[in-house]
């Protein structure tokens, strides 16, 4: 399959994704609508499909909600099946993905940085 397809598809995937959390059908406590999708990494052979998840609370529930969206990731897949017409759904494996929080701070930091050099 051709990249700009793969990319596509990783695309569609996150869309997906991201509407079944949002519309809370992903009934796990631990998968909340405040987490995000940031980015779907499909293999060439569509194995596998790596799911990057963020949100703007503290790490831990991050790491927690990616644990609630892994077990979730059978109903997830048929989900996906339903909707797509392709012969193979990749396996999802969730990340999560910390870069919008560690931007954040540093943002945070750099304030307080400047705060106390001028003040």
């Amino acid at each position: 399959m051709g990249g700009y397809r793969i990319e596509r598809l990783g695309r569609l995937i996150q869309e997906k994704i991201g509407a079944l959390i949002l519309e809370g059908r992903i009934k796990d406590p631990r998968v909340h609508p405040f987490l995000s999708i940031t980015r779907v990494q499909v293999s060439r052979d569509l194995s596998f499909a790596d799911v990057y998840v963020s949100n703007i609370r503290e790490n831990g529930s991050l790491s927690k909600a990616a644990e609630g969206l892994q077990s979730a990731a059978g109903y997830i897949q048929t989900e996906l099946a339903s909707f797509m017409r392709i012969r193979k759904i990749p396996r999802l494996r969730f990340h999560p993905d910390t870069g919008i929080q560690e931007s954040f701070d540093l943002v945070q930091k750099i304030d307080r940085l400047t705060k106390d050099s001028t003040g």
